[in-house]
């Protein structure tokens, strides 16, 4: 008789068991397919710089960015931790598809203030034209006034610690960001 007591019991346990692991698969799969990411920036000293948990933002499937790359509104920036002069950075960076960091918006200033280095960025001085332009070729946006110093247009230019552009010797090693749309 208690063979037949047990019975239902084992068969209540093992449906409650397959209910778990089917919740714990859908909850997998819900957070590898929400809408928010967060990452945290890798304190691995060959890929970068140590720094604060950065919440990415809402990405509606843009933000695949690669390993060691941090994915931020729907682009991915990987922030060395060796040092280059420019031309080797701009040509590490080439070599990711990708190119040294160009700033479009205040946003993306905030996400890169909390830096504790100088970084190599892709901001050069035009004679041509006559001005500042990004690699890509953009201007420099007015309303990221950020020049702490009035730059010589005969050397390179550095993102600075307190979210400043300056500049500096093109042969100085500095460590480098690069940026780049995500895959």
């Amino acid at each position: 008789m208690s063979v037949f007591q047990t019975t239902p019991w084992r068969l209540i346990s093992g449906t409650l068991g397959v209910v778990c692991l089917l919740l714990a698969a859908t909850l997998g799969i819900l957070l590898k397919n929400s809408k928010f990411h967060y990452t945290r920036l890798y304190k691995d000293q060959n890929a970068f710089s140590p720094g604060p948990i950065t919440e990415l933002q809402e990405d509606s499937d843009c933000c695949s960015c690669p390993e060691k790359w941090i994915g931020y509104r729907c682009n991915c920036y990987f922030i060395s931790n060796g040092k280059n002069t420019w031309a080797e950075s701009r040509n590490s960076c080439a070599s990711q598809n990708s190119s040294l960091l160009h700033l479009k918006s205040r946003d993306e200033l905030d996400f890169l203030k909390s830096s504790r280095y100088f970084y190599w960025i892709g901001l050069s001085y035009n004679e041509t034209r006559g001005t500042w332009l990004w690699e890509d070729g953009s201007s420099l946006s007015q309303d990221l006034s950020l020049f702490s110093e009035i730059l010589n247009p005969e050397e390179c230019t550095l993102y600075g610690l307190s979210g400043e552009i300056s500049n500096g010797n093109c042969k100085a090693i500095n460590r480098y960001i690069c940026k780049r749309q995500p895959i």
